[in-house]
């Protein structure tokens, strides 16, 4: 998915706030912000979003000394989640539909950063997501892919929707899963560590993209992704970042996500803040 300009001042605003996020010396804040605002004079040498992403936030990380600046967040984040693990669990399994359930559990994970950091009660607010319908539900494509398929990849995004990733993992029939997560800390995105840290090593086969930035560009991945990618019957595609990675991509591929960003559901054709489950298409090279 291509560059919008509306990604520029966008990028820069979540440059300073990783930066404060990481230190108070308000000389390294300008430092980033001039850095990041004299990278961006470039912008069209990137592929996406996530591509320009990775080298803001490689500035943010020289600049503070620090290679994981989201680190505690994604530790309250996954805190967060996992207090809410049991509650999800006694839904998914009150539901007939359970497929459908286990994909709108994953999406609505996507909000647990924002509840974490509101004053709100992070239960109360899955409960109130949960109640949302997607905006676009391919299950139909799904459920017949299922029938023949014998491996899924899952592509990760945020570190405290990994508990939520689990569930879903959890309610599909007796399947292989490999669930890919980003190659080094980039923003609040998971990683091997987190991944372990929420327990999917129990219910999936971790691997990483190979890939820093906050999607998984398929020309940075690694050859062992690449091959895990080209072989899987079916893949998941969660978030925004893998979205704006992979949109053009071919592959048997799913986009589960929830339109936060008012480029992504312009492109999507749906309204803001509405849930997706998109399938690609076995796009043709």
């Amino acid at each position: 998915m291509e560059l919008f300009f509306d990604c520029i001042p966008c990028m820069l605003k979540q440059a300073l706030e990783a930066a404060r996020k990481t230190t108070s010396d308000v000389e390294i804040h300008d430092k980033v912000v001039c850095e990041t605002i004299n990278l961006m004079t470039n912008y069209k040498k990137y592929r996406n979003s996530p591509d320009l992403a990775r080298e803001i936030h490689r500035i943010v990380k020289e600049q503070t000394g620090i290679k994981d600046p989201y680190s505690k967040i994604k530790e309250k984040d996954l805190e967060a989640a996992k207090m809410v693990y049991p509650y999800l669990k006694d839904f998914i399994q009150s539901k007939e539909n359970s497929l459908y359930w286990a994909l709108k559990i994953a999406a609505t994970g996507n909000n647990i950063d924002a509840a974490v950091y509101s004053d709100i009660d992070v239960k109360k607010c899955i409960e109130k997501e949960l109640e949302k319908e997607f905006s676009i539900c391919d299950i139909d494509i799904m459920e017949k892919k299922l029938q023949t398929a014998s491996n899924i990849l899952i592509i990760g995004d945020n570190t405290g929707e990994t508990i939520f990733d689990k569930v879903m993992i959890e309610s599909f029939p007796n399947i292989h899963i490999t669930y890919g997560v980003r190659s080094e800390p980039i923003i609040n995105d998971v990683t091997e560590k987190d991944a372990v840290a929420s327990g999917l090593d129990q219910v999936s086969k971790i691997v990483s993209t190979g890939c820093s930035a906050p999607g998984a560009i398929l020309e940075d991945c690694s050859k062992e992704f690449i091959d895990i990618y080209n072989k899987s019957d079916i893949i998941i595609s969660k978030g925004q970042g893998n979205y704006e990675a992979l949109s053009e991509e071919k592959g048997n591929m799913f986009f589960l996500l929830k339109a936060k960003c008012p480029m992504i559901s312009r492109k999507l054709n749906v309204n803001l803040n509405e849930y997706i489950f998109k399938y690609g298409g076995a796009k043709q090279s």
